[in-house]
């Protein structure tokens, strides 16, 4: 029998933040390559931890899916699960993700329902889109869940149900560890705080699907107290020079923040320096609440900043895309340890 390779990060304090439930990320690659299926593989990896753990495979080749803003990255998540004491709830501790095929009547209905979906057709044709959980038996929260491990919003932010610690884990952040690339961790902070609220309008959302909100607006509403909802929950996300690559492919094809992205900070400010537009007047009221209460006023969303090129951006992406309190960054090959299952 083949052995599984996953990369794993154990729970607890962890260079500065604290992990609440270990993490399993696998290639999905691996998976095929022992002949097994995803569950199966899941199951293999919880076999060998007494802990909680949350699990996710990637598909790094064939998939895309997108950001809860709307920017479309080169990879996706295709099973989760979550387990412990050795075990995946049958129930409720495993689930697949939602394949829209290339070319497909579904594919072709939501891109033209869908204006962020162009980097699809423009960007990564061919591929396969890959979004929330198939089918889930919990009704809230996109989440699998097995004793005191919640994987949850779509495997985007991980809980331990007993001390109900969180940890933030963005998509870009987890291709960065399955591709030895550079991580940051910190604190998430008032500023990303603010930004997971400024959604992009999917039939299915990772996060918030069926279009509850249109893009432009918010899907927290809670004005000043935005800031608070998640700024005290750890983080590990990618080093910003990737997440400003995502947003540069966006834009360079047409993407408007405000009307066919959401208009986060971190989406604007890349869209200011890189001198594209703005849909400031399709940015609701509450959003713009949102957003001043952390700095971001409508004059800032509609002013203009020094234009740079896509690579002057890149390279100081760190200073020009806002957000983590306090990060360290380290190469992921430096502190992720590789397994076998």
């Amino acid at each position: 029998m083949s052995q599984l390779k996953y990369r794993f990060i154990p729970e607890g304090k962890f260079h500065n933040i604290v992990v609440p439930v270990s993490i399993a990320l696998i290639d999905y690659e691996d998976v095929l390559a022992c002949g097994i299926t995803c569950r199966e593989a899941c199951e293999r990896v919880a076999a060998q931890h007494e802990g909680p753990v949350a699990i996710n495979i990637w598909d790094l080749k064939t998939a895309v899916t997108t950001t809860s803003d709307g920017i479309m990255i080169d990879g996706s998540i295709v099973a989760m699960a979550s387990s412990d004491y050795g075990k995946i709830n049958n129930e409720f501790g495993y689930a697949d993700m939602l394949e829209i095929p290339w070319g497909s009547d579904e594919a072709k209905k939501l891109i033209s329902e869908e204006p962020h979906l162009r980097q699809w057709v423009e960007n990564y044709p061919g591929r396969r889109l890959l979004m929330h959980p198939k089918k889930l038996n919990l009704p809230v929260h996109q989440a699998t869940i097995t004793g005191r491990a919640g994987n949850n919003n779509s495997a985007t932010e991980i809980m331990h149900y007993i001390t109900m610690l969180e940890l933030l884990m963005p998509l870009v952040g987890q291709l960065e560890m399955m591709r030895d690339g550079t991580v940051a961790l910190g604190k998430t902070g008032g500023i990303i705080s603010v930004g997971i609220g400024m959604v992009v309008a999917e039939e299915y959302g990772r996060i918030v699907p069926h279009r509850q909100f249109p893009t432009g607006d918010t899907a927290h509403g809670s004005g000043q107290y935005a800031q608070t909802l998640k700024a005290h929950i750890p983080i590990i996300a990618a080093d910003k020079c990737v997440l400003a690559k995502y947003i540069i492919r966006a834009l360079e094809i047409g993407m408007v923040p405000g009307r066919d992205i959401g208009s986060s900070p971190a989406v604007v400010s890349v869209a200011r320096h890189l001198g594209a537009p703005v849909a400031g007047d399709r940015i609701t009221d509450r959003a713009y609440d949102e957003l001043e209460s952390v700095g971001f006023t409508r004059d800032w969303v509609n002013g203009s900043a020094e234009k740079m090129t896509a690579e002057e951006i890149i390279a100081n992406a760190r200073d020009i895309i806002p957000g983590i309190d306090g990060p360290e960054y380290h190469h992921a090959a430096d502190i992720l340890a590789v397994k076998y299952a």
